[in-house]
């Protein structure tokens, strides 16, 4: 008994000492295959999903959520439309953030209602400026999710662009942009803070969307940015070294 407790504190202790983000940064990798013999804690998981949520997004409007898929049978469902890769069918859990752009208006609400109760006597004029930020022009930029008003705000801006410094991605294909770039953002704060702890992810972009889509019974507007496999890895769980293109080829100085 005491063995057995000593093994599960030394396992503990192993997890719960954080890597340094550089360290956190080193050791991820896009691990293929995870070890059948080593678990992983649910709610360590579900922490690094929490610490997802601190990841910056466009007007802070976080229009994202995250499915934690923790069945084994959900998971052998979920591994089906991500055509068995090994990533997903050798996962102890699976992790998938979505896009949400169609929560704009709640999600603005909310926003709206923090600074409102949080800045209570302080400087109305940046309060005002803030509020109406929130209450009118993100509104007419989201509402540009409508073909019709894409179009007629895409002209605006381009007219607007010939005097003037002018915002150009208001078209319903910029939004979605928007929308998988700041989802991305939240899904790498997960996976560095499960590299901090010692776990194993791998970002998967091969799946039926449509299938996917049923499964997690999403709305029709809601979109997949992703499904990351978590786990421990395996030896031969890394399909080879890490190659990156040379630094002066991708960095310039002006």
């Amino acid at each position: 008994k005491v063995f057995v407790f000593a093994e599960k504190y030394f396992k503990t202790h192993l997890v719960m000492k954080e890597k340094t983000v550089s360290e956190a940064i080193n050791f991820r990798r896009s691990v293929r295959k995870y070890d059948p013999k080593k678990a992983i804690d649910t709610n360590l998981v579900k922490k690094c999903i929490e610490q997802a949520r601190l990841a910056p997004s466009s007007s802070n409007l976080q229009l994202w959520e995250f499915y934690h898929i923790k069945s084994k049978e959900f998971l052998k469902e979920v591994a089906k439309v991500c055509y068995n890769q090994p990533a997903a069918k050798t996962a102890h859990e699976l992790v998938i953030p979505v896009v949400r752009l169609d929560l704009w208006p709640e999600r603005i609400k909310s926003n709206v209602d923090f600074i409102k109760n949080t800045n209570k006597g302080k400087d109305d004029n940046k309060i005002k400026g803030a509020l109406d930020y929130y209450e009118n022009i993100i509104p007419k930029l989201y509402r540009g999710r409508k073909k019709i008003t894409s179009f007629i705000n895409s002209i605006k801006s381009y007219l607007s662009g010939i005097k003037k410094v002018t915002y150009r991605e208001v078209k319903a294909s910029d939004l979605r942009v928007v929308g998988h770039k700041s989802c991305a953002l939240a899904a790498q704060t997960f996976m560095l803070s499960m590299s901090a702890i010692g776990y194993d992810t791998c970002p998967m972009e091969g799946f039926d969307s449509v299938r996917l889509k049923s499964l997690l019974n999403l709305p029709k507007d809601a979109e997949i940015s992703m499904v990351i496999g978590c786990g421990i890895r395996l030896k031969y769980g890394l399909y080879g070294d890490r190659f990156r293109i040379p630094f002066n080829e991708v960095y310039f100085k002006k």
